[in-house]
């Protein structure tokens, strides 16, 4: 069972394949399970700009990074269940 209240965070920039590939991802498990999500778009933040735009996207589920790049819904799955 998935702890109650659980976060998801997910840094992201406007024309990044790759952030539209993972918040696809991201949507499919939520058909599935319950948890917040938040986006949040870099651009024009130099302090999230320089902290997540080489990594991009990043998520975090209540303060941890839990991928970058890419992830999978088995993955986030499983981090989820934690």
């Amino acid at each position: 069972m998935q702890p109650a209240g659980q976060r998801l965070v997910v840094y992201v920039a406007p024309g990044c394949h790759l952030c539209e590939v993972a918040l696809d991802v991201i949507e499919s498990v939520r058909r599935e399970r319950r948890f917040e999500l938040e986006v949040i778009d870099i651009t024009g933040n130099e302090e999230l700009e320089r902290a997540y735009r080489i990594d991009l996207p990043v998520g975090e589920i209540d303060g941890e990074r839990v991928f970058r790049y890419e992830v999978t819904p088995a993955d986030l799955r499983e981090r989820l269940g934690r």
